[in-house]
């Protein structure tokens, strides 16, 4: 079973949080964020470059000093201000008709270094080196991690109950998203928290977040190693989370786009395809118009943006092994039959012909991509589901790059657990 704990968050007083809290240090680059950032945004902490003009390098030394800097700065100016106890929160998030609740809680290092823990991607070093840097400047975990969890029916209950009352903060993003954060204050409340999951939860799984939990384990290894009366209980064994049930989160396709076909026409390249799929043409253009996107519709069904033109692409029986939790994945059928046999795409990682667009731009981003002539085909794959990840997780696997899309993002600054 899992190891948690609550803590004294340092946050931000109400009627400012709007200001304060911001999206993560990684869905902006340096110039949207300095753009973005107001007087008392996050952003000064979490993307510090911005402070400097022009933008300095985010690796440099003077940007990490004055991450530092703003970090005892909004404490000192009381735009960050601790609780007066430990505490477990929930976090609400709203896109559209949906919403999702989550438990924001610190998890312990241990779990992921025993794989309680449970990731489904590969973490690069040169990321994880950079996060475990702001993490030990900082001594504090300015940003949480995104968990899920098997549903469980009394953590379901003790949330249920607090969002029933009125939210610490609520509001909406720039994007239209929904935020509400309550506190739970309650120590019978807190205390049952914390033995549900010590009894009752057996894993987390890293849904976004990877190299962020990564180089928190790797901090507390390392403060663990220089501390000779280390007991496990110390706060640097623990980081933050925000964890979610499983039934409430939805995964959202992730996409790909590429600059050529290695040398085929397009009508080589449809007869390519026809021999691992059935290929048909789903929408044209018409009077002028331009093609209506096609969605695919199930598992092994991809759209495919070509020309002006949609098409469908059913993959033939006997192409993929349903047996195979990482083959079955779309994905995986993608790479192999497409990227790697037709195009010579090998690497996902490295390879600069490819790109990868979150399903939340639509597939109208796609279509655009490729009219523009930046990119000469486009692929649209449906999502993977919460099970097929989770499956995957247990038996140890890894998914290929770029599967997973996760939205709404977690906003950054409406918690901050600190190491001591």
């Amino acid at each position: 079973m899992v190891r948690v704990k609550p803590f004294a968050a340092l946050r931000p007083p109400k009627n400012i949080v709007t200001e304060v809290a911001a999206p993560p240090y990684d869905v902006l680059n340096s110039q949207e964020a300095k753009d973005m950032a107001g007087e008392k945004s996050l952003l000064h902490i979490t993307k510090p470059e911005i402070d400097f003009d022009p933008i300095a390098d985010e690796h440099a030394q003077a940007t990490y000093d004055k991450a530092v800097a703003n970090f005892k700065e909004w404490q000192a100016k009381g735009w960050l201000v601790r609780d007066e106890k430990e505490k477990y929160y929930v976090y609400a998030q709203t896109m559209g008709k949906r919403t999702q609740y989550g438990l924001v809680l610190c998890a312990h290092t241990d779990d992921y270094a025993s794989g309680k823990i449970k990731k489904h991607e590969l973490t690069r070093k040169d990321k994880e080196d950079d996060r475990m840097i702001h993490v030990r400047i900082q001594n504090a975990n300015i940003e949480p991690v995104f968990f899920a969890y098997k549903d469980n029916e009394e953590l379901n209950g003790i949330v249920a109950r607090t969002v029933a009352g009125k939210p610490e903060y609520k509001f909406t993003d720039e994007n239209k998203f929904g935020h509400a954060f309550w506190v739970i204050d309650d120590d019978a409340t807190i205390a049952r928290i914390t033995e549900i999951f010590t009894h009752d939860i057996d894993a987390f799984y890293v849904a976004d977040g990877h190299h962020r939990t990564a180089a928190a384990a790797r901090v507390g290894a390392e403060k663990k190693a220089q501390n000779p009366h280390h007991t496990g209980d110390e706060e640097y064994n623990f980081f933050m989370a925000v964890c979610f049930p499983q039934s409430q989160l939805k995964i959202i396709d992730y996409n790909r786009v590429v600059k050529d076909l290695a040398g085929l026409s397009e009508e080589e390249f449809l007869h390519a395809l026809e021999a691992d799929f059935e290929v048909s043409l789903a929408t044209k253009p018409r009077c002028g118009r331009p093609a209506k996107p096609y969605e695919p519709s199930h598992l092994h069904n991809f759209s495919m943006y070509l020309g002006d033109k949609w098409y469908s692409l059913e993959a033939k029986p006997g192409r993929f092994d349903d047996n195979d939790p990482i083959g079955v994945l779309d994905v995986t059928i993608l790479s192999n039959l497409v990227l790697d046999k037709i195009l010579g795409i090998k690497d996902l990682r490295t390879d600069k012909r490819i790109d990868f667009v979150g399903g939340i731009r639509g597939l109208g981003e796609l279509a655009r991509r490729v009219d523009s002539g930046e990119m000469k085909v486009a692929f649209a794959l449906y999502p993977v589901s919460m099970e097929q990840l989770m499956n995957i997780a247990d038996s140890g696997n890894i998914m290929p790059p770029k599967t997973t899309w996760f939205e709404p993002k977690l906003r950054s600054g409406l918690a901050i657990h600190t190491l001591a």
